[in-house]
């Protein structure tokens, strides 16, 4: 997956050519993205949405069970995106081609094997990889509908609640029945925000080329850097005794807790293009290493604590369980959700590099830009129109992660390893650690999905409750004494 790549040749390409007259010079300078902003990209890939759901998710497995297991699942996958790093390796060598990406390690490994049945199924293993590729991007940016949704439907009626709440001073002089308590903000349906959203998002998915980005990318990082900042001053004020929650939750939760880890953790789509494009490729198993190090480190604390300063009230993001009486607060929610709108265009990329040239190559060619913007704003509405009809945050999270982000995180990498083995067969050790990873996956897959759908199709009351609440938000959350 090149998501990374145009933003990467940005930052990393263009020194060279600074100087016409010094072509030699030029062409000695290192190529490339250094050390540093291979972290840099490592944290940008991973850090998004699912982390602000990772509380929610230590609440569906317990204070003690739920951060545990963050650190297990977050030291698979680290060894997963080590095991994909080095099949591309293997391979690419062994056929003396240019770095592979993740579609094409899969079918090199497939037409490579010893196995008539996989070298016949190789150009359906590239598909297999796209066709999830494709499903867990357009997933992500399902969420972005809910998550913008949801966050500027708060900051709007929050701001709509602190001007009224002095309305009844104004006119009356008593205390018992004229200055009433503030209004329930009853507003828009959360739905039409996404409908609201919907043509600013299809005019942003019309850049095609995202180095044209570049700047807005940087900005937009930085919000979600300064509203994460925001949100541990806010919850370490006031953090719960963790011995009053549960140590371990129903094993009916736990698929909730799966889905949305493993949706938090599914960065390895940006792990080849950045290992592709770094300077120094042998160093960058030690900027994996690193990088994934401080997001396993920042998933566990921002779980952890949000689940203890919001107890069972916390929300599939804990940007929602922010009151609106202060203005750090409402301005976490802006700046994160601009954050979320510039990582729209980014996590876009990818399923249109893989779905538009396919369709323009089959129209005439004066045709291919219309089909090219038309293609696009479908895929665009097919997002929200998923958003629509599933309208809660931590159900889309759950759902993406536990059908996509599970085959391309677990399941596959473990399975390309077995194949791509030189000595056929694999040693029995190697044998029992693939397939039981590979398990891990197709359980957390079956599980995850059956779950999320069953709560989907038959929600139940407290889920039901959630959605129609639109008051409770608006009270800050307080610890029992």
């Amino acid at each position: 997956m090149e998501v990374m790549t145009p933003l990467m040749e940005e930052e990393g390409g263009g020194e060279e050519e600074e100087d016409a007259d010094a072509d030699e010079d030029s062409e000695r300078l290192p190529q490339g993205i250094t050390f540093t902003q291979t972290l840099l990209h490592l944290l940008k890939g991973n850090i998004g949405t699912g982390l602000l759901g990772l509380p929610l998710a230590v609440k569906n497995a317990g204070i003690l069970l739920g951060p545990v297991s963050l650190v297990l699942m977050g030291v698979v996958c680290v060894h997963c995106m080590h095991v994909l790093v080095n099949c591309s390796h293997q391979l690419s060598e062994r056929l003396k081609r240019s770095p592979l990406g993740y579609s094409d390690t899969v079918a090199v490994a497939m037409e490579m094997s010893s196995s008539q049945c996989l070298r016949r199924g190789a150009h359906f293993g590239r598909h297999l990889v796209n066709f999830f590729l494709v499903l867990t991007q357009l997933g992500f940016c399902s969420v972005y509908f809910v998550f913008l949704a949801e966050n500027i439907k708060q900051v709007m009626e929050g701001t709509h609640v602190n001007s009224s709440a002095e309305t009844p001073l104004l006119y009356s002089n008593s205390s018992e029945e004229g200055a009433a308590s503030p209004a329930t903000p009853s507003g828009l349906d959360l739905r039409l925000y996404m409908v609201f959203l919907l043509p600013f998002i299809i005019v942003l998915t019309f850049i095609r080329d995202l180095r044209n980005m570049a700047a807005l990318s940087a900005v937009a990082n930085l919000c979600m850097a300064v509203s994460l900042v925001l949100i541990f001053t806010y919850i370490l004020n006031d953090v719960s005794d963790p011995r009053r929650l549960p140590y371990a939750s129903t094993w009916r939760k736990f698929p909730f807790f799966f889905g949305t880890a493993i949706f938090a953790f599914e960065g390895i789509g940006v792990v080849l293009p950045l290992e592709n494009q770094m300077r120094e490729p042998k160093r960058f198993p030690q900027a994996l290493n690193i990088g994934m190090g401080v997001i396993i480190v920042l998933y566990v604390t921002l779980a952890t604590l949000g689940y203890l300063r919001f107890r069972d009230d916390i929300k599939g993001s804990i940007t929602l369980n922010l009151p609106h009486d202060s203005w750090s607060n409402q301005l976490v929610k802006v700046l994160y959700s601009l954050g979320v709108f510039v990582s729209f265009a980014v996590q876009f990329f990818v399923p249109a590099e893989i779905l538009v040239p396919a369709v323009c190559e089959r129209v005439r060619k004066s045709w291919r830009r219309a089909a090219d913007l038309s293609l696009r704003a479908l895929l665009v509405c097919l997002t929200c129109v998923t958003a629509v009809l599933i309208p809660r945050l931590d159900l889309v999270i759950s759902l993406v992660g536990a059908v996509s982000s599970s085959a391309l995180a677990l399941i596959f990498p473990p399975l390309v390893e077995l194949v791509a083995f030189p000595s056929q067969p694999p040693p029995p050790l190697l044998l029992l650690k693939d397939l039981s990873i590979a398990a891990l996956g197709f359980v957390g897959f079956l599980t995850g999905t059956y779950v999320t759908l069953e709560e989907i199709i038959y929600p139940d009351d407290q889920g039901q409750a959630r959605l129609r609440d639109d008051g409770n938000w608006t009270t800050p959350t307080t610890s029992p004494p």
